[in-house]
């Protein structure tokens, strides 16, 4: 059983440090004591928390649906004309359906809950439910009546919930409906046991934060980060894979290249390291690749873009470097040739073929003359 709080109708809008209660242990102890002291030995534990019938107004009315959501909707214009002030200063809590499919609605001032519990979150006290004392006599047959010292209260199946003085018991008992009256040497835990079958004021807006609740409420923002994490990895993933595609093009195009510039290298094993090998080779050779290709880049450069290469190949056994070249005129081919010569280079010209935008030629540089 789980600790419960009694608040007395004397219990204003601020509950005082030394304002008395009624503690009842889950072991059914029952002690009065002032708040403070009641809440420093509970320790933060759990409560339920009980207002005095005096705070609240309790009625039943009739609903015109019994969808959850309408029933909501519906609940403020069913009880505005039962409240002497204005609907919205209540917090209206939806009790059971009764046997005559009307339900139970307790109001209570709205202020007035929110600053009780906002104490008891001072004290370190979290409240699991909200009751009110009246609605938690048992629902046995007819109207049932509790006496608590100086006070009692009328609840039971019936739809009266009112606090009464004890001392005018004797003669509420000739009038209708007939009341039963519960002797109990213990009358909280007669209370405490009827709390499955009262209404639960811990609703909406005062609803308890469970970590289901919790969740529900990031749950969406959550999903958003998920979503986003996954297409940010998803988007890493594509991009990682089209890199490794792209490095596999680009090695197998360096290696037809490689095997077009060095068509006697059989073995290739480390094209990187064979490839810089050559280089070197051919930088220290006066007819050699890199030679070769010097000296035709400076001739051309002087045509100011009017040839352009459209092949080369370079044989190393040969020693020679082949330029297809287009120009614009068989005039221009002969300078470029004549450019090469007074560079110190053998040239030949090969084949050579007018086209509809200039003339193509072969020239090769070096090698046998």
């Amino acid at each position: 059983m789980t600790d419960c709080l009694f608040l007395g109708p004397e219990s204003g809008g601020e509950l005082a440090d030394d304002c008395q209660v009624h503690w009842l242990r889950e072991d059914g102890e029952c002690l009065r004591l002032g708040l403070v002291e009641c809440a420093e030995q509970l320790q933060g534990r759990a409560i339920v928390l009980v207002l005095p019938v005096e705070a609240v107004s309790a009625f039943l009315v009739e609903l015109p649906t019994a969808k959850d959501r309408w029933v909501r909707q519906a609940l403020p214009f069913a009880v505005e004309e039962m409240l002497a002030e204005d609907v919205e200063l209540f917090h209206l809590a939806l009790g059971k359906q009764q046997s005559d499919q009307r339900y139970r609605v307790v109001a209570v001032r709205r202020g007035l809950l929110a600053g009780w519990l906002a104490r008891m979150r001072e004290l370190d006290l979290e409240v699991a439910a909200v009751h009110v004392d009246a609605d938690m006599l048992p629902l046995d047959a007819g109207g049932q009546a509790l006496l608590l010292g100086e006070r009692g209260l009328l609840g039971g199946n019936c739809e009266l919930r009112m606090a009464f003085a004890a001392e005018q018991w004797d003669e509420m008992q000739g009038m209708e409906p007939q009341w039963t009256l519960l002797e109990s040497s213990a009358p909280y835990q007669l209370l405490a046991a009827g709390r499955a079958d009262a209404t639960d004021l811990a609703q909406g807006e005062f609803a308890r934060r469970t970590d289901n609740q919790a969740w529900a409420i990031w749950r969406p923002a959550a999903i958003l980060l998920g979503i986003g994490l996954f297409l940010h990895l998803s988007f890493n993933l594509f991009q990682a894979l089209y890199y490794e595609r792209q490095a596999d093009h680009f090695a197998q195009s360096s290696l037809e290249l490689y095997k077009k510039l060095f068509p006697e290298d059989r073995r290739i094993i480390n094209l990187k390291a064979q490839f810089a090998e050559h280089l070197k080779a051919g930088s220290q050779s006066s007819g050699g690749f890199i030679s070769l290709m010097e000296t035709a880049s400076a001739a051309m450069a002087k045509d100011k873009g009017s040839i352009s290469v459209a092949q080369i190949d370079y044989s190393q056994n040969r020693g020679d470097l082949a330029l297809q070249v287009k120009a614009g005129d068989f005039a221009e081919v002969e300078k470029l040739r004549q450019r090469l010569v007074d560079s110190g280079l053998a040239v030949q010209l090969g084949s050579a073929n007018r086209e509809e935008d200039g003339v193509s030629a072969r020239v090769i540089l070096g090698g046998a003359q």
